[in-house]
């Protein structure tokens, strides 16, 4: 007895150290949909998360950002991935694609991107922002002749082409009433075959090619549009603990449901095992540690050449399995199509004022709750943390509802 009382003394004040979740502090970003989607992050890491996250009192540009995050003034921060080395800042993981928007007047008809450019008035914001470091790296090869263009710091100005290097945003364009048109690098058939996109992606290796697809801005995109793109990435410093960065990535990944069901078509491709070779900077050990542990396991590794030798039984195991994954899937789409309504049902509140509209929205919320729990109770839900942030999620909106009544 007296050899275990250190060490009960010891778990003792290891478990009194232990004051609760991890708050990590965000540089506020200085674009709005970046700022949405950190206010977003902010909400749904509630206080049952294992990391929670606070933002930076004022917003900061990507370099200013990272030099916070460096000098430890803050934790996080959202970049791009365009900005230049720091051996200490370290990536944590990739969120979602800022893709760069050339728009010229449609009733222009350029034969190639040179031709666009001589003599043009650009806007692409302003000195040293990403939207014109993008775009001097794509034409910095180009051979533009006497006439090369010239930027404008006002987009009220007399402008040929402008640059905007953001995610995808539709709604960007609809509030310009002159007849515009995205200039495509190419078709996506060029892709992989050599095609000009991606000898700007050989020489910048962050990059990436994006298609556009068609119809996505309306009459500006009659036809797919080729560009390219960069990640959003999450850095933080490089002595933040390595539990941590593991854990915030577990908590972003649990929340992504919510996050994808808030901004459709931007964080659609965040996943388990997401690629983080195209970072700029070293990868954070709790990164590496996450990205380890979703490797393969053996078995899946060699299952090509174990199903020549296994036994039946195996064969069953793995069967067994793979039934079990399918059930899960199942239930996971279910609960996106409750986060789906509720999503939408706060939309259509916020922007009533009627008592009736109020009282229809509380009433399709309980009626959503008793859905669920009805699905819980056949177990075609599972009970699990997406379906706890359902409940916390439609609880706020009926908050919401109620104190707007």
């Amino acid at each position: 007895m007296i050899r275990l009382l250190p060490a009960a003394l010891i778990a003792a004040f290891l478990s009194s150290c232990d004051s609760g979740p991890r708050e990590l502090t965000l540089v506020r970003p200085d674009s709005p949909i970046n700022q949405d989607i950190a206010d977003s992050l902010v909400e749904l890491l509630g206080n049952d998360a294992a990391v929670r996250i606070r933002q930076s009192a004022e917003p900061m540009s990507g370099g200013e950002a990272l030099l916070a995050v460096a000098k430890s003034e803050a934790d996080i921060a959202l970049i791009s991935n365009d900005q230049p080395f720091r051996d200490d800042v370290a990536t944590v993981m990739p969120l979602y694609a800022t893709v760069l928007h050339i728009v010229h007047l449609a009733e222009d008809s350029p034969s190639d991107v040179v031709e666009l450019l001589q003599g043009a008035n650009v806007f692409a914001g302003s000195e040293g922002s990403a939207s014109r470091r993008v775009f001097e790296r794509l034409t910095a090869n180009l051979d533009l002749g006497d006439a090369p263009y010239t930027y404008v710091d006002d987009p009220g100005e007399m402008v040929d082409v402008a640059v905007v290097f953001a995610p995808l945003a539709p709604e960007r364009l609809a509030e310009y009433k002159q007849d515009l048109s995205l200039w495509s690098l190419g078709i996506p058939a060029d892709i992989g075959n050599g095609g000009a996109v991606d000898g700007v992606v050989l020489l910048n290796p962050h990059f990436r090619p994006f298609v556009i697809p068609e119809g996505t801005y309306g009459s500006a995109t009659p036809q797919p549009v080729v560009t390219i793109a960069v990640d959003k990435i999450l850095v933080t410093r490089n002595d933040l603990e390595p539990s941590v960065v593991y854990d915030l990535i577990n908590e972003i990944l649990r929340i992504r449901p919510a996050l994808a069901s808030t901004y459709p078509g931007l964080l659609q491709d965040m996943s388990d095992d997401f690629d983080a070779s195209r970072s700029r900077f070293l990868l954070h050990k709790g990164t590496q540690n996450y990205l380890q542990r979703s490797e393969p396991t053996y078995i899946e590794r060699y299952s090509g050449v174990a199903e020549v030798v296994v036994t039946l039984m195996v064969a069953s195991i793995s069967a067994a399995f793979a039934g079990i994954r399918i059930y899960n899937r199942r239930r996971k789409n279910r609960i996106d199509r409750f986060y789906s309504e509720v999503i939408a049902i706060r939309r259509q509140a916020a922007n009533s004022r009627d008592n009736d509209v109020l009282q229809q929205a509380e009433s399709r919320l309980r009626a959503l709750q008793d859905e669920a729990f009805e699905l819980l109770v056949d177990e075609k839900l599972a009970a699990d943390e997406s379906f706890r942030i359902f409940i916390t999620l439609s609880n706020d909106v009926l908050e919401q509802v109620r104190t707007t009544e």
